[in-house]
């Protein structure tokens, strides 16, 4: 009983690490001057507007853009159940909302996940010559898609996380805690 009692708390404790490792490194944004944003997908409402976490990534894109620390943004995300494509609902927001060019914004109608978005940016960017990126997505999402450009073949990836908070973050942290050490291990190497 005590080996189970010690290997429980010993469990919990690498939990909390990990859950506390993952949380400052999302929050502690590091974004300065890119090539490229990379704006991951996130639910749409089914009324095709973003929902309200999207929003918060785009608009803190939309800000990081008018200051000046990007010239270019790849908005990444696949068809959902709703029935639109979160590439073009977020294309569509930056550009006739936040009033983005539209020559600045490049679609990735195919970031199904985190691992194609970084496959599909990394490609993006390598046909355009572009070489660094910050991505924008939940402080929680961070560290895997930081780690998923570098797994494509990005050498420079900044970061800047949502400024948008709510109790699903919770359950989502954990995710990333018993999902991040599955994807290091299960995701392809260059």
């Amino acid at each position: 009983m005590k080996a189970l009692k010690r290997i429980a708390i010993g469990l919990a404790l690498l939990f909390a690490i990990g859950v506390a490792a993952i949380a400052v490194d999302g929050l502690n944004d590091d974004a300065t001057k890119s090539d490229v944003a990379l704006v991951l997908g996130s639910k749409v409402m089914p009324d095709g507007t973003p929902s309200a976490r999207l929003r918060a990534r785009l608009d803190r894109t939309a800000d990081l853009y008018q200051q000046g620390l990007f010239r270019h943004v790849i908005v990444s995300g696949g068809t959902g159940k709703e029935g639109f494509s979160e590439a073009r609902v977020m294309a569509d927001y930056l550009i006739e909302r936040r009033k983005l060019p539209r020559t600045a914004v490049i679609l990735d109608e195919l970031g199904n996940t985190t691992l194609a978005t970084a496959q599909n940016s990394a490609a993006i960017m390598r046909q355009r010559s572009l070489s660094s990126v910050v991505v924008v997505t939940q402080y929680f999402h961070v560290t895997r898609s930081r780690y998923a450009l570098h797994q494509a073949g990005i050498a420079t990836v900044r970061s800047a996380h949502a400024r948008y908070l709510e109790w699903r973050d919770l359950y989502s942290v954990a995710r990333e805690v018993i999902a991040l050490p599955i994807y290091w291990f299960l995701s392809p190497r260059q």
